[in-house]
């Protein structure tokens, strides 16, 4: 009965999100915070799915201005928890079906995100470079699941370079933003689903004479051990 009343509220609260998102998003379409503060909705809903957050930013992530935030994506209750990290002036780069999706799609595009076609690597490219202009010109920060998917316990998949490139391109360090593992720890039967940590690292200087597949590399493993790091602190509590 609970997990009805959980996905009965998971779902108006979406669909009210979507029309008060829309609304925000036609008075000042692709404003640098329009991302920022209906994130804020999302991940406020984080305690109706019976988790608390314990967030952590690294002094040296705090107002450093434009950069790339690289975090892990492991399953659809992301959607609840993971926005609660996203800064000011940042927006995210997201798959370009997502635009089909009745709302949210809409809702996404207008909000100032930015859709990637990642089966053509030729407009994949241009999206690239056109995310490395609005960090230059407009100052925004760019928000990417680096992974591509989500890895539904798979633990930290490869990362795809887009990012890197991104960030070499615009010339900003990259921010990893870790979570511990969630696979199956989310029951909506259950009102008590823990406590999930997510923590920002400090930022990552990308030297341009690494290729962007090297940085992405040491990244993921700066990230990977990070998780790990989390996952322990989750089973000593």
């Amino acid at each position: 009965m609970l997990a009805v009343i959980r996905v009965f509220i998971m779902f108006m609260f979406i669909l009210l999100s979507c029309i008060f998102g829309l609304l925000l998003s036609l008075v000042r379409p692709f404003h640098p915070n329009n991302v920022h503060i209906i994130a804020g909705w999302f991940g406020s809903m984080a305690k109706m799915i019976g988790v608390k957050l314990v967030l952590t930013r690294h002094q040296d992530a705090e107002n450093i201005g434009p950069a790339v935030y690289v975090a892990n994506h492991q399953n659809s209750y992301d959607l609840f928890t993971v926005p609660a990290m996203v800064p000011k002036n940042c927006v995210s780069l997201g798959k370009k079906s997502l635009k089909w999706i009745p709302f949210f799609g809409q809702l996404y595009w207008l909000s100032g995100n930015i859709l990637i076609d990642r089966a053509n690597r030729s407009k994949a490219a241009g999206t690239i470079s056109k995310a490395a202009e609005k960090i230059k010109k407009n100052g925004l920060s760019i928000w990417v699941f680096a992974e591509g998917t989500r890895s539904y316990g798979r633990g930290l998949l490869p990362f795809k370079t887009g990012a890197f490139h991104t960030a070499m391109s615009a010339d900003v360090p990259v921010v990893p933003v870790c979570m511990n593992t969630t696979h199956k720890t989310i029951k909506l039967n259950r009102w008590d689903n823990g406590t999930i940590y997510i923590e920002m690292l400090a930022p990552i200087s990308l030297d341009k004479s690494i290729s962007a597949r090297e940085h992405a590399q040491n990244v993921h493993t700066v990230m990977a051990a990070k998780i790990n790091e989390l996952d322990a602190q989750v089973r000593e509590k």
